[in-house]
């Protein structure tokens, strides 16, 4: 139940926002459901993929997506995601989770900053597309993407959707459409990846969540174009403080209490084999290659 609900969250405030709202899943996948750090990463590109598909299919009718640019943006996006999992392994998850924390803290203010009108929507209207330094600039904040979001799992729409307004020339509505494809894609290259490398992945809880965001994204386009932007975005900007400051501390005063926990009792002392234990388990020819001759004729 508790998982079902997580997902509503994280694909309301997508629904809601159109961007920046799946940054939640992590939190709520580590603290609410228990979740490990790298787990919780790999869960939570599955579920936002899976919510941003469907959140394209609703939308596709309309025409609403541009698929030329968010193409470009995607075939670059799809690179970088595998190049994000893999620093992803390579990291300690305390890092993790500071700069995770410090990443919600930089989308809240984002957030806060953005001005919308009343349907959620920025005041800029569509921008004429330019030459081939704006598609070279959507390809590198594309690569970027991929990166971050196969670091923390997140789908980077905070960054996708003003890119693709102010490089591409799309208006803000038909952005937020055209970026839940990128997402999409780049959340798929980011999961093969990451099964790929052998990670596992729950698959009930990973499919309870993804129910869940498509629950909670319906609702949250619902009562979109229903509620003042600017007023939802704030509170959700307040949300991601809020929870990004929780993150940090915990992290730091848990890694803290580790650090002091080690230097009272000391560095693990590692025992060497004895030629007798390493005997029983081998045969005398491999225990006298480990010891040595001299060592064995002394022990006989």
């Amino acid at each position: 139940m508790l998982t079902l609900i997580s997902g509503i969250v994280v694909g309301f405030a997508l629904g809601l926002t159109g961007g920046g709202g799946s940054i939640f899943a992590v939190p709520l996948l580590i603290y609410l459901l228990h979740v490990d750090v790298r787990t919780a990463v790999g869960v939570s590109l599955a579920v936002v993929g899976g919510t941003s598909l469907f959140g394209v299919l609703t939308r596709l009718r309309s025409g609403e997506v541009d698929f030329k640019v968010g193409g470009a943006f995607a075939i670059t996006g799809m690179l970088g995601a595998p190049v994000g999992t893999w620093i992803n392994s390579l990291l300690p998850p305390t890092v993790v989770l500071i700069a995770f924390g410090i990443l919600m803290l930089v989308v809240g203010f984002r957030m806060w900053r953005k001005p919308t009108d009343s349907n959620g929507s920025t005041h800029d209207s569509t921008r004429p597309k330019a030459g081939w330094q704006s598609w070279l600039r959507i390809g590198l904040i594309g690569f970027m993407v991929g990166v971050i979001t196969g670091i923390f799992g997140v789908g980077g729409g905070f960054i996708i959707v003003p890119a693709l307004v102010l490089f591409g020339g799309v208006t803000v509505h038909r952005a937020v459409s055209t970026s839940l494809m990128v997402i999409t894609l780049i959340c798929l290259s980011g999961v093969t990846s990451y099964l790929a490398g052998g990670e596992t992945m729950p698959v009930e809880l990973t499919s309870l969540f993804v129910l869940g965001g498509c629950l909670g994204m319906m609702s949250g386009g619902f009562l979109r174009a229903r509620l003042s932007g600017n007023t939802m975005r704030r509170v959700f900007a307040a949300a991601m403080w809020f929870l990004a400051l929780f993150i940090l501390t915990k992290t730091i005063l848990e890694s803290h209490d580790t650090n002091q926990l080690e230097a009272v009792s000391g560095p693990k002392q590692t025992s060497q084999p004895t030629f007798e234990v390493v005997a029983t388990s081998l045969k005398f020819e491999e225990a006298i290659q480990c010891f040595g001759e001299r060592e064995f004729l002394a022990k006989t």
